[in-house]
């Protein structure tokens, strides 16, 4: 059984996760207005990634005996600079994730809750991942100096991200 304050921040985490899907969906729509599909793609995709992440919290609730409790969502933004603003705001919300998973980890630490411990350790190394890719991408994205044609090169990379 989930203590109330772990059940209330896992049940949180769902709202985050959940977010972080529309904000990326929001990305991809920009993407898809920008003529560039291959970043739409990338963001598409990431979009459902977050998505059964925040699935995964909400069957671990589940599997120690919680009952889910949904919460709104936050409007995303629907407009942005240019690709460079993108990811640099999908990196800082990557951030923004890492610190909440780290909280929550805190959190289970404290309780001595194992369980939402061992849960969380895939979601820690996830983080890393995630943080990675987006600078990896803003980096390419400098890497580009504004030029068009590297630009269509590095859309036509992203196109290629499995699903």
């Amino acid at each position: 059984m989930l203590s109330k304050t772990i059940f209330t921040a896992l049940n949180d985490q769902i709202t985050h996760e959940l977010y972080a899907s529309q904000l990326y969906l929001a990305m991809s729509a920009y993407f898809e207005a920008q003529s560039l599909p291959g970043f739409a793609r990338w963001m598409r995709v990431q979009s459902e990634e977050e998505r059964e992440h925040a699935m995964k919290f909400f069957d671990f609730i589940g599997d120690r005996g919680g009952a889910v409790e949904l919460q709104a969502i936050d409007q995303p933004p629907g407009e942005f600079q240019s690709p460079l603003d993108v990811f640099e705001q999908a990196l800082h919300h990557e951030q923004k994730v890492t610190s909440q998973i780290h909280a929550i980890y805190a959190l289970a630490l404290h309780e001595s809750d194992y369980a939402t411990q061992a849960m969380l350790h895939w979601f820690i190394s996830e983080q890393v991942e995630e943080e990675k890719n987006a600078g990896q991408i803003i980096e390419q994205l400098k890497m580009t100096g504004g030029q068009s044609g590297a630009l269509l090169m590095l859309d036509r990379e992203l196109a290629g991200r499995a699903a």
